[in-house]
C-alpha cells in the first residue's frame, strides 16, 4: 500500500513536539500531524489532545521530498455544509455586519467606529 495524498490510514502516535505529532504509518514510514491538524479548534498544548502510543485515523495532506503531511481534522467525515463552514465558505456576521470568518469581531468594531467618528465630524 502507498502512501497518496487523500488516502486515510490509520498509525500510531511515536512522538509529540511543541508543534505536532509524529505518527507511524503501516509499512514502517512516519508523518507528521502539525499542532493546526489536530483538531477544528485552536490547540495551544498538543498534550492535551494526544499521548504517545494513541493510535489515530489520519488523512495525508501531502508527501513532498519524502515528507508526510497528516491531518487528524480532515480524516474526520462530516457532512459537506459543515465542511463548507470549517473552509470559510460561508460568510459570518459579526455585529451587524458581514464579515469574512477570519475578519476578527475587534476590527470590525473599530472599523465600524471609525465610520461613526468621521460621520460626526462630517456633520458637526
Amino acid at each position: 500500500m502507498s502512501i497518496e495524498v487523500g488516502s486515510k490510514l490509520q498509525g500510531k502516535v511515536t512522538g509529540i513536539t511543541n508543534f505536532g505529532a509524529f505518527v507511524e504509518l503501516p509499512q514502517g514510514s512516519t508523518g507528521l500531524v502539525h499542532i493546526s491538524e489536530v483538531a477544528d479548534n485552536y490547540v495551544k498544548d498538543i498534550n492535551d489532545h494526544l499521548k504517545v502510543g494513541d493510535t489515530v485515523e489520519v488523512k495525508v495532506i501531502n508527501v513532498k521530498d519524502g515528507k508526510i503531511g497528516l491531518s487528524i481534522k480532515k480524516a474526520i467525515d462530516r457532512p459537506e455544509v459543515e465542511q463548507n463552514l470549517h473552509t470559510h465558505h460561508v460568510r459570518a456576521k459579526v455585529e451587524g455586519m458581514t464579515a469574512a470568518p477570519k475578519t476578527s469581531a475587534r476590527k470590525v468594531m473599530v472599523s465600524n467606529r471609525k465610520k461613526t467618528l468621521s460621520k460626526k465630524w462630517l456633520n458637526s
